[in-house]
């Protein structure tokens, strides 16, 4: 269909720890940006209750009557789709939205190109490649008990294991059972009492979800960086994973088509972790990178795409308004720079 003048279109990202989304114009503009709580099916314990709150504050007072579309990128089990369009309904939006993998999402957030690789390393991890603006493979993204290798839970639940082992005596010991102790019992709590920090990570992880394992992750990076044996192990184990994931889809397919961009999103590897600097390392010298955009844009962009004819030029126009710029005018960085 074609869009309309004065429509609005909707994008939402919705990762493990927070929900962005974002409402914008036919032209790109930005005209309203909402923000709330994780919207992981697997990991959150009331996703559509935060989906519906970003939504909520991104419309504001803005007509809803105009809203011509909208696309959510999701993480989670299948139930996904049920989510949102339950959050989209009491919204009290017209039609249904579409809902794409929330490593599409953060392509479309970064670049304007049909075609290329990201790599996601956030609360969850996953790999996946990008044809057409859609996603044609994909590595990982099982959970957080199944995978999500190098994930924030995934970083998280071996700094939790690697502070029982050293206090136990199975394991070297770490720098990591003070931050652990503290954030399972408090400053007041006894890092010693293993019982109680046994107790207290299960209580959290039932009360909070697996996604609470994710706040661990920057304790684990900076004793790494500080030159704590236990973690520094950890932080390289985990970009040997996400390097393997990334190298599984991003190979040559053999349809000769270019590769595209690859674009690395989530915090651990946009922000200037010591796992994102060894993860552009693993990817060695010949690898060009892209820090991912505004996913929520990415969705708005899809939005707008869908909304118009193949080919029109306003789906471009619109595309690289809403993300500022095109790949060709980001700023690429090679993966052994050593920057985060």
């Amino acid at each position: 269909m074609g869009a309309v003048v004065g429509a609005l279109f909707v994008g939402v990202d919705g990762g493990g720890t927070s929900t962005r989304c974002v409402v914008a114009a036919e032209s790109g503009e930005i005209l309203g940006r909402g923000r709330a709580g994780g919207a992981n099916a697997v990991s959150v314990r009331d996703p559509s209750a935060n989906l519906l709150a970003a939504l909520l504050a991104a419309l504001g007072s803005l007509d809803r009557s105009r809203v011509a579309g909208g696309v959510f990128g999701l993480a989670g089990a299948a139930q996904a789709r049920a989510l949102a369009e339950r959050a989209w309904s009491e919204a009290e939006l017209p039609g249904r939205p579409r809902v794409v993998p929330d490593m599409l999402v953060a392509f479309t957030g970064t670049t304007d190109a049909a075609d290329g690789t990201v790599l996601v390393a956030g609360t969850g991890a996953v790999g996946a490649r990008v044809r057409s603006r859609r996603i044609v493979r994909r590595a990982d993204g099982f959970g957080w008990l199944f995978g999500d290798e190098g994930s924030g839970v995934w970083l998280g639940r071996r700094a939790v294991a690697a502070a029982l082992t050293a206090l136990d005596g199975r394991g070297a010991p770490t720098a990591l059972i003070g931050p652990v102790a503290a954030a399972l019992l408090g400053e007041a709590g006894d890092p010693q009492d293993v019982p109680a920090l046994v107790a207290a990570a299960y209580d959290r992880i039932a009360e909070a979800g697996p996604a609470w394992l994710g706040s661990l992750a920057p304790a684990v990076d900076a004793a790494a960086r500080r030159g704590d044996q236990v973690a520094r192990d950890i932080v390289r184990e985990a970009a040997r994973r996400l390097g393997r994931t990334a190298r599984v889809v991003g190979e040559p397919d053999g349809t000769g088509e270019e590769r595209g961009p690859l674009v690395l999103a989530g915090s651990l590897l946009t922000e200037p972790t010591e796992l994102a600097r060894l993860v552009r390392a693993e990817l060695g010298p010949r690898t060009t990178s892209l820090p991912a955009g505004d996913g929520a844009a990415g969705a708005a962009a899809l939005a707008l795409r869908a909304a118009l004819p193949p080919g029109d030029p306003r789906a471009g126009e619109g595309h690289r308004a809403l993300i500022g710029r095109t790949f060709a005018d980001r700023p690429e960085r090679r993966a052994d720079d050593g920057r985060g």
